[in-house]
């Protein structure tokens, strides 16, 4: 899956939570200041061509809806990162968030019950 820059991922967020979108619910979802409509109408157009987003024309307008779910491509992201930075190992990730005070004992513990959860 390609990465998506920090425009284009706050884009995306605003069309996962709309789910499907018009370009003035898009740009009226983004935080102050607003980006012009141009411009989040070209972020949405690059979306299209990496496949992340598809286009439904609706008369003379066009509706947006992701082609690939929030969970999909946290799964990506999270996994790429791991990867990268932890030679895959998610312990390692883990252990460096613990060590930078990033994640609490509370968090740790709430993280064990639901790796139990699913290993059942």
């Amino acid at each position: 899956m390609k990465p998506l820059t920090k425009a284009e991922e706050q884009i995306m967020q605003s069309i996962w939570k709309l789910e499907a979108a018009f370009l003035k619910d898009i740009v009226e979802a983004q935080s102050e200041p607003r980006p012009h409509s141009n411009t989040v109408a070209t972020i949405i157009k690059i979306l299209v061509d990496k496949g992340f987003v598809a286009v439904k024309p609706i008369g003379r307008v066009h509706q947006y809806y992701p082609l690939v779910s929030k969970e999909a491509y946290s799964s990506s992201t999270i996994r790429t990162l791991v990867d990268g930075y932890f030679e895959g190992s998610f312990s390692d990730a883990v252990s460096f968030m613990v060590k930078q005070k990033d994640i609490s004992i509370k968090e740790l513990e709430l993280l064990l019950t639901e790796i139990k959860k699913h290993k059942k």
